[in-house]
């Protein structure tokens, strides 16, 4: 057997060993060539594969945008030409195109100017406040199943508004507003404490039945209040169902600095809540305190969701299916969740008050009814859906 000595100062070894080392050395420096070919986007597969659909996904969100936006100016063009009553659509546009006819006739001003244009506005305004509260809910909760009505936060900001103009004497926008805060705000401390009861929090099933039961409680007290002051139909079905049939432009335009903020802390709360996703732990390492981000988070559900209730009344599965579809386009990035999320919200609300408008004219059916029913099937398939069930964090793994 001969002894060779390896020319980089190995220790000797006999020869049919040397072979093996070799080999095994090349085995490592041909793997760790393979993850530099991956990191690189040399001759690894996967760098060459990972780029383009990573530019794929970045170019979704902006064009997700755009396209969202054309068809909620279509939407809005929509919604002040067409209404329950008799004003035809072609004398609506030529008063939106300003034909001195059409703005001398009184019933077409009065149809499209105080009443439809109100209504549109505050269809945007509701929209873009759930849809991004939702998200936000969704987000700060780590459930997919986490939205303002299914968890009973608008049902509470419906009777503080109730109980505040009942027993307090409500009667502004601000009073309103004021009193919806405080029943959204209420409600919301109930939910995050139940997400985070538990040694891991609870799980999405039990805090959507969790919140289920608190809001039924909410609705049932707030239909006892109204109904011992002998409320109308209209009045009981705005605070119980929500509708946008009272719109006002004085609230909405008292609820817009409200709405404004809340969506500033939404979109400001984003990093953080990217960074709770891979854990509380994690979030800390990044620099961020958990607790102090759940707070800000829950302020701003608070002032988004007081808003629009304050508007609309408490319109159910916006913040469902505004994120659900978001989710689809934006992937895990929080951030752009909660962007689509403020822009699809204004969309479903408008579309959907337009047939609630046109379904059975000359009488309207609110357009929270028509909600639940696109949401009701949506709730199932993600409640059914074990992948649903799991968010994933801005890495793409679950959460």
């Amino acid at each position: 057997m001969s002894i060779t000595q390896d020319p980089a100062g190995d220790p000797p070894s006999s020869g049919p060993a040397t072979p093996r080392a070799t080999g095994a050395g090349t085995g490592r420096d041909g793997r760790g060539t393979g993850r530099d070919g991956d990191r690189t986007g040399g001759t690894g597969g996967a760098g060459t594969s990972v780029e383009p659909a990573q530019r794929r996904r970045d170019l979704a969100v902006p064009l997700a945008a755009a396209v969202l936006l054309l068809a909620l100016a279509v939407l809005v063009v929509l919604s002040l030409l067409v209404g329950a009553g008799t004003v035809s659509v072609p004398r609506s546009w030529d008063f939106l195109l300003g034909d001195p006819a059409a703005r001398a006739d009184e019933r077409v001003r009065l149809a499209v100017a105080e009443l439809r244009l109100p209504r549109t506005a505050v269809g945007v305004l509701v929209g873009a406040c759930l849809g991004a509260a939702g998200a936000l809910l969704q987000a700060v909760t780590r459930n997919p199943l986490a939205e303002t009505g299914l968890l009973g936060v608008n049902s509470g900001a419906a009777l503080g508004v109730v109980t505040g103009l009942t027993w307090f004497g409500a009667a502004t926008g601000h009073e309103y507003l004021l009193w919806s805060f405080l029943g959204a705000l209420a409600a919301s401390a109930v939910v995050l404490l139940l997400a985070a009861s538990g040694r891991s929090g609870a799980g999405p099933l039990r805090l959507v039945l969790a919140g289920s039961a608190l809001g039924a409680t909410f609705h049932g007290l707030t239909s006892f209040v109204l109904l011992g002051r002998q409320a109308s139909f209209d009045e009981y079905r705005y605070w119980v169902v929500g509708s946008l049939a009272l719109a006002d432009a004085d609230k909405a335009w008292t609820v817009l600095p409200a709405v404004a903020a809340g969506l500033l802390i939404a979109l400001g709360c984003a990093r953080p809540l990217s960074a709770l996703a891979l854990g509380d732990d994690a979030a800390r390492a990044l620099g961020h305190r958990p607790g102090a981000v759940r707070v800000t988070a829950s302020v701003s559900v608070t002032l988004l969701t007081g808003a629009a209730v304050a508007l609309a009344g408490p319109v159910a599965f916006l913040g469902l299916l505004a994120p659900y579809l978001a989710r689809t386009v934006a992937g895990p990035r929080t951030g752009a969740q909660i962007a689509l999320s403020a822009v699809v919200g204004p969309v479903v609300l408008l579309g959907a008050d337009i047939l609630a408008r046109l379904y059975d004219q000359p009488y309207e059916t609110p357009v929270g009814v028509l909600l639940a029913l696109a949401g009701g099937p949506v709730l199932v398939w993600i409640a059914r859906s074990r992948r649903m069930l799991t968010l994933s964090t801005p890495g793409g793994g679950p959460r």
